[in-house]
């Protein structure tokens, strides 16, 4: 079945030609999971909004196994703006821009050495590490895959005891000089953060982006430690209005957020010729990275997520989308998110 409706708080672009993207959808919905939604926003409002349900037996029974084991009861309905799931890296986006909130008002440096803030880093070596390495995957700790990370963070009790877990991991060379696509960078930011606030990260989260933004259905949950590079939960519209305050530079609803020098610090390549690419997952192909997010090209910046949530800004078109889906498969991920982004920047007008 598909779905497809304008939202009531936007009128419907005339000059938004959306049939092949509907077309796409409706052909590449089966290979990601069964759901998808896109919402694409520009010259002020939303221009395009789009949802497939083209869930598969088994891709129906995987989740109510899924949520039988975590003692809940599937949801297989279509996904609409308001369907709140974990949007996974996507989450480092957030977190990169609540470290900037601070960056902007003096209380933090890039340039400020971990080790300032945490001991523990520095008495294992580590305490060199800056925050601009942390966000931009140059720490050259070398952390475990994403999954087992994320898996090892979700055991520990504090804060602390994720940054104590992290300073015993092992260096494969000199920061700011190897990159490695993990989620060790943004916990030790997080982990700053909270040391020079007083304050715990999720609270920081949402007194700094969520609220200022209206992003009232997305949070880092309630775990015992948050996880700033894939512990968020959002929305569709909630991911679409951060967006929208990146494409205007820092800007919404005639409030700033984020200084125009910090989206533009964040949206900076950093993976110059002289850094080694130790790991990076096959589906950013050749993106480079800036802070929390990857640079696709010389206009635009994207966070994809592990469950395939695809979230970018396109400075040149003027426009910004967040497509929602959840499976894990990622093969053939890079080559949808660069075909997709292509037919909306064709039907894309300025």
């Amino acid at each position: 079945m598909i779905i497809a409706f304008f939202l009531l708080w936007g009128r419907a672009n005339a000059q938004f030609e959306g049939a092949k993207i509907d077309s796409w959808l409706s052909e590449n919905t089966a290979e990601m999971g069964g759901r998808s939604i896109l919402l694409v926003w520009q010259n002020g409002h939303i221009v395009y909004s789009h949802a497939v349900n083209d869930m598969n037996r088994r891709q129906k029974f995987i989740d109510k196994m899924i949520a039988r084991r975590q003692g809940k009861t599937a949801d297989l309905d279509d996904f609409t703006p308001t369907s709140r799931i974990p949007v996974a890296s996507c989450s480092k986006w957030f977190s990169a821009a609540l470290v900037m909130t601070f960056i902007d008002e003096g209380k933090l440096k890039l340039s400020d050495t971990v080790g300032k803030y945490l001991p523990v880093l520095s008495r294992h070596g580590k305490g060199n590490i800056t925050v601009s390495e942390c966000l931009s995957h140059l720490t050259a700790i070398k952390a475990p895959d994403l999954k087992e990370s994320l898996k090892d963070m979700k055991q520990v009790s504090s804060m602390d005891e994720a940054i104590e877990q992290i300073a015993a991991m092992p260096m494969e060379g000199k920061p700011g000089k190897v990159f490695r696509y993990s989620n060790v960078g943004l916990q030790i930011a997080g982990a700053v953060l909270e040391k020079i606030s007083g304050k715990s990260f999720e609270t920081l989260f949402a007194e700094r982006i969520a609220q200022p933004l209206q992003m009232k259905n997305t949070d880092f949950g309630n775990g015992k430690v948050a996880l700033p590079a894939g512990g968020a939960y959002s929305t569709p519209e909630d991911y679409l209005d951060f967006l929208v305050m990146i494409l205007n530079k820092g800007v919404f609803n005639n409030k700033r957020i984020l200084s125009e020098t910090s989206v533009a610090q964040m949206q900076l390549n950093r993976c110059t010729p002289n850094v080694k690419i130790a790991y990076a997952p096959a589906e950013a192909g050749t993106f480079g990275y800036g802070y929390g997010e990857w640079v696709m090209d010389e206009k635009t910046v994207t966070s994809p997520g592990l469950f395939g949530s695809f979230p970018w800004v396109n400075n040149d078109k003027k426009y910004a989308a967040f497509m929602m889906t959840y499976y894990i498969k990622s093969a053939g991920r890079h080559e949808r998110y660069t075909e997709l982004k292509s037919l909306v920047d064709e039907a894309s007008t300025r």
